[in-house]
């Protein structure tokens, strides 16, 4: 059974860089690899994606050796259940804001005795049966946790959202907060970067890893500065639509 090498190099301290994926097509996230990203969230959320889709996602990123993680829509048993069964490295929960929310993404995400996540063993993540019967300790402990925090109620919430065990990451959601603070869009503005920074400290003084999203290296590298280890560095559709522009752009410009 695979080791998740994602989440060891997060306990080592080691700052990890990701891509969030949009596109069904495999070649995408070979990419990916082959340029040197440690994962690769794939958005189920925000993207039009389905399960058989990200499910030879997470091939793709096994041949190239990057974890897939996935990006459930929303904070539901059986959607967390579906994604870590089709063998992703682990989860992604949007929209955090309470103890309680976070209890329940990770009882939907571990098996019992740690949670309370559906049983079958013919799936990919049991190697369709070929794993045996006794996994689900090893499952547990393999599987990784991130949860997003990306509300001012989440951010007023984090203290207690922190002290949940078996949560590897907080994901820091820019976009979000910045809506949630009747400014959307502008997450460079000062009052959501403050915010994101006092959670950083909370979080980081818990034992848990912090991430966020950066839309660019130079964001990127001030958030790692900052203590931030887990970087979603783009969107695979925004990147590319950036390199076509700059191809256009550089023969038509005069």
């Amino acid at each position: 059974m695979r080791e998740n090498q994602l989440k060891r190099k997060l306990k080592r301290g080691e700052v990890v860089l990701g891509q969030f994926m949009n596109c069904a097509y495999p070649a995408f996230i070979e990419i990916c690899g082959h340029a040197g990203f440690d994962f690769a969230v794939i958005d189920m959320e925000h993207g039009s994606l389905h399960t058989l889709a990200a499910e030879d996602l997470c091939r793709a990123a096994d041949c190239v050796g990057i974890a897939p993680v996935i990006r459930v829509r929303k904070n539901d048993a059986p959607q967390i259940q579906r994604a870590l069964d089709i063998g992703s490295a682990g989860v992604q929960v949007p929209q955090i804001e309470t103890k309680s929310d976070a209890e329940a993404c990770v009882k939907g995400a571990k098996y019992s005795p740690l949670g309370l996540r559906g049983l079958s063993f013919a799936t990919r993540s049991g190697m369709y049966t070929a794993a045996g019967t006794q996994i689900t300790d090893k499952l547990n402990e393999e599987s990784l946790i991130v949860v997003h925090v990306e509300g001012k109620r989440g951010v007023e919430n984090i203290a207690e959202i922190v002290s949940v065990p078996h949560i590897d990451v907080i994901f820091l959601g820019p976009y979000d907060l910045s809506q949630s603070l009747g400014i959307p869009g502008q997450v460079r503005d000062p009052r959501v970067i403050e915010l994101m920074q006092q959670c950083v400290t909370t979080i980081r003084d818990s034992g848990k890893a912090v991430g966020t999203f950066a839309d660019n290296p130079e964001i990127a590298k001030q958030w790692i500065d900052a203590g931030i280890q887990y970087i979603g560095l783009g969107v695979d559709v925004s990147i590319f639509l950036k390199a076509c522009e700059n191809l256009v752009n550089a023969v038509r410009r005069n």
